[in-house]
């Protein structure tokens, strides 16, 4: 028999769909006003006529865009070191996460303690850029000229994310593990047999993580890439919107478009790909890591 729901719970559940429906539009606006404003027109954009539809549409921006061998170059860019960042970053984080993970480490203690002390107390930028330029030195040294290899290569580690790793990795029973060494696993077998697809939720979450940050990186890409044609997407849309605030480069500008929704148009471009690959991984955001019951 199914129970009535009593109307304190109503109320509850009633305000509850407000907030979160209220909570779900302030996000989503910002998107949809990126949208309308690249469509619009160039009046309606400069004086501020867009709120949620566009006006005067027009698609020249997006086509101005798309004609520009830079941004695709740029986004070639940023697809190299999301790919290759994530694909580094989580190797070395499993790596390091199933370590220290395990209470037969020697010193395991003292490097637990050492990777939350990184999370608590920063060196600070400036070591950090010095070190960085090290670390470019040694490449160039062994003919690594390309830049993006230093974003991909030198900023492979999270605290955090090889913290989430190492807690999930603990979470997985022990009779599991010994079991496959008695069926003859070695280490590398035990990883990728038993504890990768028994941790697949959190090492997925760890991967978007990464992705992610990797994608929306800015700050270090551009203090570190010296060539334009390696820039990546984030710095790519940062020197457009420099060029485009510019009055003396503004000064001749006469199109249809607003300078603003080449600006609006490139946003979109950058975040449709995160759009589509999240609904993929929000999934194991909900579902936790089965790892079943073991029998003594």
């Amino acid at each position: 028999m199914k129970r009535k729901i009593e109307t304190s719970e109503r109320i509850f559940q009633v305000i509850s769909y407000v907030l979160l429906t209220a909570f779900a539009l302030m996000c989503l606006y910002p998107f949809v006003y990126a949208i309308s404003s690249a469509i619009s027109g160039r009046q309606s954009v400069e004086y501020s006529q867009v709120v949620l539809f566009p006006k005067q549409i027009q698609f020249k921006a997006f086509s101005r865009m798309f004609s520009n061998n830079m941004f695709w170059n740029a986004y070639s860019n940023t697809l190299f070191i999301t790919f290759y960042g994530t694909v580094w970053a989580l190797f070395s984080s499993i790596l390091g996460a199933y370590a220290l993970s395990k209470s037969r480490l020697l010193f395991r203690k003292f490097f637990n303690f050492f990777l939350v002390f990184t999370m608590w107390f920063s060196a600070g930028i400036v070591p950090q850029y010095l070190n960085y330029l090290a670390t470019k030195k040694v490449f160039n040294g062994i003919g690594i000229m390309d830049d993006k290899w230093l974003v991909v290569i030198a900023m492979g580690m999270a605290a955090m994310n090889i913290i989430l790793l190492r807690n999930a990795f603990e979470g997985v029973p022990s009779e599991i593990e010994e079991a496959a060494r008695v069926d003859g696993a070695t280490e590398m077998q035990v990883l990728s047999n038993v504890f990768l697809p028994m941790c697949k939720s959190t090492i997925a979450t760890v991967a978007l993580f990464f992705g992610i940050s990797r994608w929306n990186g800015y700050f270090w890409a551009r203090q570190m890439i010296s060539n334009g044609n390696e820039h990546p997407l984030q710095v790519y849309i940062r020197l457009q919107l420099e060029e485009f605030t510019d009055p003396e480069a503004m000064a001749a500008w006469n199109e249809v478009y607003a300078s603003d929704s080449v600006i609006y148009a490139l946003i979109v471009c950058s975040i449709v790909p995160i759009l589509v690959i999240y609904p993929f991984i929000q999934k194991y955001f909900a579902k936790g890591a089965n790892v079943g019951g073991v029998k003594e």
